[in-house]
């Protein structure tokens, strides 16, 4: 099955659509207030209503309160709910949404432990911070570490971009890579080149 890819942090229309003409699958909005990615409720529905279909939108939370989580909810269709900080099962599954837990993989002794506490949610992402931390560092870890044949997706994050990604989806099983850092010219601002780059090697490692 080939790679999905979603590409995290977009702030703008025009990055929106350069990700969705790529061939990604996802994109990924960030309201957390203290991401350098953080956008607005306005500029995420502007971002929603340009999208062509078959685009996942995936939001990304930090212990938000469920109220802050229910107000982008009100106005933004998200497709898919990823919670990076402590919440906590009974927390995640109060939106009617699907949801991708993050866990930070940093001094994580039993992933299966922790994992398994979430047993309502879509997939993993798997990133190279402490759990419960922000993530985002744009610093890989070791991928022999990851959980091998755990029975719910694994997407792999931190510190990919288009000189690493063919080897990540080589040496890997994981059902999807996101990218954030990794494809930009500063924080926030998405890069088509760097885009344009990491989709020709991502088909042409599928096509090998």
């Amino acid at each position: 099955m080939a790679v999905k890819i979603k590409i995290c942090g977009i702030t703008s229309v025009a990055d929106a659509l350069t990700v969705s003409n790529s061939g990604a699958d996802a994109i990924g909005l960030v309201f957390y207030p203290k991401s350098s990615r953080y956008l607005s409720i306005e500029q995420a529905v502007d971002i929603c209503v340009a999208l062509p279909p078959f685009i996942s939108v995936v939001g990304l939370f930090l212990d938000a309160s469920e109220r802050e989580v229910n107000q982008v909810l009100a106005q933004v269709p998200l497709d898919i709910l990823q919670f990076h900080g402590n919440e906590s099962p009974e927390y995640c599954v109060n939106f009617s949404r699907p949801y991708i837990k993050a866990v930070g993989m940093l001094g994580l002794d039993d992933f299966d432990a922790y994992a398994n506490q979430y047993s309502s949610c879509k997939a993993f992402l798997v990133d190279s911070h402490e759990t419960g931390a922000a993530g985002g560092t744009g610093k890989t870890f070791d991928w022999k570490t990851l959980p091998v044949d755990y029975p719910k997706p694994i997407i792999l994050a931190g510190g990919l971009n288009p000189d690493n990604i063919a080897r990540a989806i080589q040496s890997t099983t994981v059902y999807a890579m996101d990218l954030s850092s990794g494809v930009e010219t500063e924080a926030g601002i998405k890069s088509k080149a760097k885009i344009t780059a990491l989709m020709q090697e991502v088909k042409r490692v599928e096509h090998e």
